[in-house]
């Protein structure tokens, strides 16, 4: 076993570096795939130039793909501020490597509590991701952490094909569960919604925007108090993956895009005397 030794804000930690953990959905260009907002699926064909075939299959001498995706939609990405301004802001700019200690958490959704925003086309009883339900969650695993993994419940492996249709397809953050995780000192959320917000709102993306400080209606990067903040959604945890501490280390293409593909891998990490 190859173990790191680390201390953050005080604390010891024994992180394990031999068997890291995926939470990434793998993109499968010719099988199942997940997919939000009625996007194309992804798609890969072989490359054709000339008399050049990229298909060992069909003749050619190597295999060459085009690959065609929508980061947003089809599968695990990280995304930057760059998604909800006019600045061409890319994530690969923003998030520049390396290891972020991480709690991952298990939460059940529920219609709003008293005291949290209802998104105002929400239908009775619509589940969301509450900042009291987090707040349960996270009560065993005092903080703070620059990174959260968030599994909501249930969890199966139905996500990793599942096709997200309509107003809400599945359970999105309250402004106020936004909140809670600055206040944890959260700059890096992964979870497995194919987005922190419900998929028709009218454009106000409450949720994206506490977190990265971006007031609403505004479209300009500098207004955002916290830039280097990063989004992962649609990835996958596994039952068998435990709540509690990790090394989390955000994996992804050097895209000059708002989003990108992205592993998330997971190292787990133990309170280390």
């Amino acid at each position: 076993m190859s173990e790191l030794l680390l201390s953050v804000g005080g604390r010891r930690f024994a992180a394990d570096l031999s068997d890291p953990l995926s939470i990434a959905v793998p993109v499968d260009f010719d099988g199942v795939q997940p997919n939000h907002f009625g996007a194309r699926r992804a798609h890969a064909r072989a490359l054709e130039a000339g008399g050049f075939v990229g298909d060992v299959r069909a003749g050619g001498s190597v295999n060459c793909e085009v690959l065609e995706l929508t980061p947003h939609c089809n599968g695990t990405h990280t995304e930057c501020v760059g998604h909800v301004t006019s600045d061409r802001i890319s994530v690969h700019e923003v998030l520049r490597g390396g290891l972020h200690l991480a709690r991952l958490v298990s939460v059940r959704a529920e219609p709003a509590p008293p005291g949290e925003t209802r998104d105002p086309e929400a239908l009775d009883g619509e589940p969301v991701v509450s900042a009291r339900s987090l707040g349960e969650a996270l009560r065993p695993l005092p903080g703070p952490s620059e990174a959260l993994v968030l599994r909501t419940l249930p969890n199966d492996a139905s996500k990793l094909g599942r096709r997200y249709h309509g107003g809400a397809p599945a359970p999105y953050l309250t402004p106020e569960a936004a909140a809670l995780l600055l206040t944890e000192g959260v700059r890096h959320l992964v979870c497995d919604l194919p987005s922190i917000d419900r998929a028709q709102d009218h454009g106000r993306l409450a949720a994206h925007r506490v977190f990265w400080g971006l007031p609403a209606g505004a479209q300009r990067a500098h207004d955002a108090a916290r830039r280097d903040a990063t989004v992962t959604e649609l990835a996958w945890i596994a039952p068998t993956i435990r709540d509690g501490w990790y090394l989390l280390d955000l994996q992804l293409p050097a895209f000059m895009s708002d989003a990108a593909p992205s592993r998330p891998l997971l190292y787990p990490a133990r309170p280390h005397d």
